[in-house]
């Protein structure tokens, strides 16, 4: 608990738990592939939709939106706005050495077609401490503004694309990692960061042992036809991924409500 302390988790106000395994060090998986790692490259893989495909459902209810990366390229951003597209999260990092080398292009132009746009992290608690990744996506891109078109920063939390699935960490480290950056993160901005996850890598990951749902929002993966059964103490997500095509470049998202509330988390 001397960690957890450290970190001001108290007011956080989400549960951690002792820490059963060493925090980790230097990288023991290399990042060899961050262009093919985005929000939802492992969901398909290990939560497939019925009949093995991605269930595109243009009438979901909500705000629509995307999320992209550098796997996108050069994003139409006008085309998107056209379509109906109101909020995008971008990626901007990897570990502690990726950053996506389309994120200006996508985070500004997003911004220029009157998007709410934010950035977002893909997390690999196993190369560096959750602190040492929120400072990284700090410096490139993953700050915060109160302008009104700035989401806060999005922290993406999946399945290991490089081996074993919890990235080697107990269920206490893992809550203790995502303290750390969250922590780190709301000390640098003032905001709480968007949590990506699915609730089965949740459950498996963090044995369900760390509460986060009082400070920060949910974006949930499930392409299913609906977003399902919600991870630990949340009641609800603020983003549903429901889909990994359709009318927009890449991820398919609804807000949890009107663009009034897409404001809301924009403007804290």
């Amino acid at each position: 608990m001397a960690a957890c302390a450290a970190l001001a988790c108290a007011a956080l106000g989400a549960t951690a738990v002792p820490a059963a395994a060493a925090t980790p060090t230097a990288a023991t998986n290399q990042i060899t592939h961050p262009e093919l790692d985005w929000a939802g490259s492992q969901i398909a893989l290990h939560q497939p939709a019925s009949g093995g495909r991605s269930v595109v459902t243009p009438n979901v209810a909500g705000t629509p939106g995307l999320d992209v990366s550098g796997y996108q390229g050069n994003v139409n951003w006008s085309s998107v706005a056209a379509n109906g597209g109101r909020f995008a999260y971008v990626k901007a990092t990897e570990s502690t050495s990726y950053v996506n080398p389309y994120f200006a292009q996508q985070y500004n132009g997003s911004y220029n077609a009157g998007l709410i746009r934010g950035a977002y992290h893909f997390a690999t608690p196993n190369t560096s401490s959750g602190a040492a990744q929120a400072d990284y996506f700090l410096a490139h891109g993953g700050g915060w503004s109160k302008d009104g078109k700035t989401l806060p920063g999005m922290l993406d939390i999946e399945w290991n694309p490089y081996g074993a699935t919890c990235y080697g960490l107990s269920a206490s480290s893992m809550v203790n990692w995502i303290l750390s950056f969250s922590n780190e993160y709301h000390a640098k901005t003032t905001r709480w960061v968007t949590i990506y996850t699915a609730t089965s890598w949740w459950s498996q990951c963090t044995g369900n042992t760390g509460d986060f749902s009082s400070t920060n929002p949910l974006a949930l993966a499930n392409y299913n036809g609906s977003p399902g059964t919600m991870p630990y103490h949340w009641a609800y997500q603020t983003i549903w991924q429901y889909a990994d095509s359709g009318v927009f470049p890449g991820d398919q998202d609804a807000f949890n409500g009107d663009f009034s509330r897409v404001q809301a988390l924009a403007n804290g």
